[in-house]
């Protein structure tokens, strides 16, 4: 397990794009004065040594070197003990609707990032709950197992969006019946579907399903995306952003099924909640998980992290003395080779 301890120091990182430009700006000046100042074959004669490979190759190892000197500052650690510990909480499966109807933008910036944002401010409110991910469409995809693991869950929380799955359609019953098998495993008690979703059910499976949820004691809490009046569903062609239109050429217009949603809640003993105000459902959330039991469960994790910020700047100080020893002369045996046809040329 790789821990990052000051991510902050990654963003010099966009430095090394502007030393590039510099780089080049820098060379192109010095060509331009070299031609004013002498023709290429005299200006050869009068600086012979000096290699233009090197000269790319130092600011190649400079570029090396300040990278590694920032990974370094960031001081990656990694996890070298695992450790079970005991944690108190309740098993928690976001399902996410990723089908094109969520870009609509009736909640800003649009349904999905709401949807996305929602889930991150949940998770910091969480104390050893797990939770797992499944985005669906017409089908659903179990992409998080179960973890108590936050950090990783924000880095598959941040690559769900609505091109990740190919077959588009909206099938509420097959992300809960993918969220049962999800729980099959599970030893807690306690077990919360968050449902993310514009309510749109192309496959109408979601009320038949809802029986075995109840039997399994798994409570549904339904987050609506979207406003009653609707919106029109943006897709990019050819750069560009149109209205996406069905098979007559009419315009599609995707509304929130408030009702379905609040009708899953109620028939699984959870609650439907409006997603537009994202602080209110959040807060609605919290007291919701505060009066549900919580039980004892173990998980293994990396107790022990040791220091990795001593390799990254050992491989700086090597490129440095590195480059301390390039010089700018040409290498004797590369000038033998005569590669770009120095020799000949001086010849004439």
């Amino acid at each position: 397990m790789i821990h990052i301890e000051e991510k902050i120091y990654f963003y010099l990182l966009l430095l090394i794009p502007f030393f590039a430009l510099a780089y080049l700006g820098l060379q192109f000046w010095k060509a331009r004065a070299s031609k004013a100042f002498a023709q290429r074959i005299s200006l050869s004669k009068l600086v012979p040594e000096r290699s233009l490979f090197k000269t790319w190759l130092k600011f190649v190892l400079f570029v090396f070197i300040f990278a590694m000197i920032i990974v370094g500052l960031a001081n990656p650690k990694v996890g070298t003990k695992l450790e079970t510990v005991k944690r108190e909480g309740v098993d928690i499966v976001f399902a996410i609707d990723v089908s094109k109807s969520m870009l609509a933008e009736d909640v800003k910036p649009n349904r999905i990032e709401k949807a996305k944002r929602i889930i991150s401010e949940t998770i910091e409110i969480l104390h050893g709950d797990r939770i797992a991910f499944i985005p669906y469409a017409a089908q659903a995809y179990p992409q998080l197992p179960l973890t108590s693991d936050y950090s990783s869950a924000r880095i598959f929380l941040q690559g769900i969006n609505t091109d990740m799955l190919s077959s588009q359609g909206t099938a509420i019953g097959e992300a809960i019946q993918t969220a049962i098998n999800y729980f099959e495993n599970s030893t807690q008690t306690s077990k919360i579907l968050i449902i993310l979703s514009d309510g749109e059910d192309h496959q109408q499976g979601a009320s038949e399903i809802l029986q075995e949820v109840k039997d399994k004691g798994i409570r549904i809490f339904t987050i609506g995306l979207g406003t009653l009046q609707g919106a029109t569903i943006p897709i990019k062609e050819n750069g560009q952003f149109f209205p996406k239109r069905d098979q007559n050429g009419e315009v599609v217009i995707t509304k929130l099924n408030q009702a379905l949603l609040e009708q899953i809640a109620q028939e699984t003993n959870g609650k439907y909640f409006d997603g537009a105000n994202t602080q209110q459902v959040i807060e609605n959330l919290q007291k919701s998980l505060e009066n549900i039991e919580k039980n004892e469960y173990e998980s293994q994790e990396f107790s022990d992290y040791k220091d990795q910020f001593q390799w990254f700047l050992a491989i700086a100080l090597f490129l440095l003395l590195a480059d301390i020893f390039i010089s700018y002369r040409k290498t004797a045996w590369v000038r033998a080779l005569n590669l770009f046809g120095e020799k000949s040329k001086t010849n004439k």
